[in-house]
């Protein structure tokens, strides 16, 4: 095969072409540096922080579709990707994760001990992910956790320290993930219903829609209040509106449960979360 054939499907295993997942991941742990550091946390942590975001999430996209190919194939959405169609070798898919996640640890190596330590928790909650679908009633849970590794990480780099106040944003990054992925997870709800998955989607049946609102409600209230005297700032506050305004938005395009309405919602969440940091980095800028 043409090396740039194999190139572009490499790119496409790991979603190149979707930035909106790692996005996803990227902005609440920017706001973890800059709140850990109380402002800009500098270029040698931002480097390490960005290029790790990306490199991980791509290790996890290799990961997750190894462990879903059988069932990715039944699914319309996810019936031509890479794994599922044979085009990449599950060998091949695994061998790019690997090089992806050591290239990420590599980067981790310049932080410190703490930062090195957490980082092997969360390559074990990403491994884990793809596989609690079978298990868990709400795997979106697992992947909360796995998606907000990166906020005591950030405190680990800059402190060497992981405060409470890290934790509080963990738990409120958690319950974003809950909100974004049941819309995601809306989208396949009758694909899953029909392989025996479980979802947070299936899980809450017609609460589904109050279900998504409530957890954003969570993740803004716990911010606001976990922030509200670190980043001293009426643009923190108005940051916030703004996230609320997005998911006033975001209800009128998930309440007729339509594939279309719950996916644009969930493609556009990365909007929100860069509200939220473009909140805290300016609430500091202007301290």
């Amino acid at each position: 095969m043409d090396w740039r054939k194999k190139l572009n499907l490499y790119l496409a295993l790991i979603r190149w072409d979707r930035p909106a997942g790692w996005l996803l991941l990227l902005w609440p742990t920017l706001g973890a540096l800059w709140v850990a550091a109380g402002g800009f946390p500098g270029w040698h942590l931002l480097s390490v922080f960005v290029l790790g975001t990306i490199l991980m999430r791509s290790a996890g996209c290799c990961i997750n579709d190894v462990a879903d190919r059988e069932f990715d194939k039944h699914v319309k959405r996810t019936a031509q990707r890479p794994v599922t169609t044979g085009l990449v070798s599950v060998k091949e898919a695994l061998a790019v994760g690997a090089v992806l996640a050591l290239l990420s640890f590599v980067l981790v190596l310049s932080t410190n001990g703490l930062t090195i330590g957490l980082s092997f928790a969360a390559l074990a909650v990403t491994m884990v992910y793809p596989y609690a679908k079978r298990v868990v009633s709400m795997p979106q849970a697992v992947l909360g956790m796995a998606f907000g590794m990166g906020i005591p990480m950030a405190f680990a780099a800059v402190r060497g320290e992981v405060p409470a106040l890290a934790w509080w944003l963990t738990l409120g990054n958690l319950f974003w993930v809950l909100a974004y992925d049941t819309e995601y997870a809306m989208v396949d709800r009758d694909d899953d219903l029909r392989l025996g998955l479980k979802t947070s989607a299936i899980t809450l049946g017609t609460w589904d829609v109050p279900g998504v609102m409530l957890c954003y409600l969570l993740f803004i209230t716990i911010l606001a209040a976990a922030l509200i005297n670190k980043a001293q700032s009426a643009i923190f506050i108005v940051a916030l509106v703004v996230a609320l305004g997005q998911v006033v938005w975001h209800f009128t395009l998930i309440r007729h449960r339509t594939r279309e309405g719950c996916f644009k919602a969930f493609r556009l969440n990365h909007w929100l979360g860069f509200a939220v940091f473009a909140g805290i980095a300016v609430s500091y800028a202007v301290q």
